[in-house]
């Protein structure tokens, strides 16, 4: 266009030289005919440095449990501008999200670590959707501090997963050596362990705790780990983190609007689930999230639901991803983030 608009004037000047003679009319016209031809080309080039209006569809992915509860106001309004997908692993939503089927991702923090890692740090964090979940669930009541676990053995999920890493990291903190885990491979498990024996102590995450409990009246929760955790840390370290979003850096770059928008709308579709937990569990068991309507409306004041952004966040999840790290560096991806991971 602009080769276009140059050609017109030199043209335009050429015939201006070789028609010294003309008229005051012809050179009227001229003028009229230049002026006319250079509008044009000026409202064309006005029109192709006009973004184009931008409707686009988030396609957002989050697991079933507190990491998708903080999104279930968000989801009601049924906002055309968003796709919604849950599931139950996380391996699906990093697929999905290396594949390019997703934008924005909710996922558990070292999860969203590694898949920073495996995609050469084409994602970024952009809030803490939930900090912690875990809590000791035992029919004995004097099991209230870490130090009363000592000599004991305590049921827990996966080897390697979250709630191991951040067990073991209470565990030194705390000087407690001598306790045995014993590791299931799902929350359900250690829930039927407790239940057969309500002696037996286990760490579950929420809403497992609160479903463990409700089935058997012997059951109580008698340590939250996000308290624990948060006893062990100087003020602006770090946070007991369970879900993290992550948004692809694509996605970013190319509709920093549209992102902006989904964050603040998650801040306030998690202020309202904390604010009216009783239309919040409505949600949660018509998302099917938690069957039960009553298990959620009891659930939800424990999950630790948030929206947490900018620099406290950088702060909070740096601090808990340098943990793990020094327990395990695979439980990162073999590596810390770099600055970039942290948006702000």
């Amino acid at each position: 266009m602009k080769k276009r608009w140059i050609t017109g004037c030199l043209l335009l000047s050429l015939l201006a030289g070789v028609l010294p003679g003309c008229g005051r009319e012809e050179n009227t016209a001229s003028s009229e005919t230049e002026t006319a031809e250079t509008t044009e080309i000026q409202e064309e080039n006005q029109e192709e440095s006009q973004p184009e209006s931008q409707d686009v569809t988030v396609r957002v992915g989050a697991l079933k449990g507190p990491t998708s509860m903080g999104l279930v106001f968000l989801m009601d309004q049924q906002e055309e501008s968003y796709e919604f997908t849950m599931v139950t692993a996380a391996d699906e939503l990093l697929t999905q999200m290396v594949q390019g089927e997703l934008d924005v991702a909710l996922i558990p923090a070292n999860t969203a670590a590694v898949l920073y890692q495996k995609t050469e740090g084409e994602i970024a964090a952009v809030d803490i959707n939930t900090l912690g979940v875990l809590y000791v669930v035992t029919g004995d009541e004097t099991i209230d501090s870490m130090e009363k676990l000592a000599g004991k053995t305590v049921y827990l999920t996966g080897k390697g997963t979250t709630p191991d890493y951040a067990l073991q990291y209470l565990l030194n903190a705390y000087g407690v050596n001598d306790v045995t885990l014993e590791y299931k491979s799902e929350a359900a498990e250690v829930a039927a362990v407790l239940q057969n024996d309500p002696q037996a102590i286990g760490v579950l995450p929420q809403p497992f705790a609160t479903v463990a409990c409700a089935q058997n009246e012997n059951l109580k929760i008698t340590m939250d780990l996000t308290q624990v955790w948060d006893e062990k840390q100087d003020e602006g370290e770090s946070r007991l983190v369970t879900g993290v979003t992550v948004m692809t850096r694509d996605f970013l770059e190319e509709y920093p609007d549209q992102a902006e928008q989904f964050i603040k709308d998650h801040e306030e579709s998690a202020a309202q689930i904390n604010e009216d937990p009783d239309t919040g569990a409505a949600l949660v068991a018509e998302a099917g999230i938690v069957e039960k309507e009553a298990i959620a409306k009891q659930a939800i004041p424990y999950c630790n639901i948030t929206c947490i952004t900018g620099e406290e966040m950088k702060t909070a999840l740096e601090g808990y991803l340098e943990t793990l790290y020094e327990l395990n560096p695979e439980s990162t991806g073999g590596a810390m983030p770099g600055e970039d991971f942290y948006f702000e």
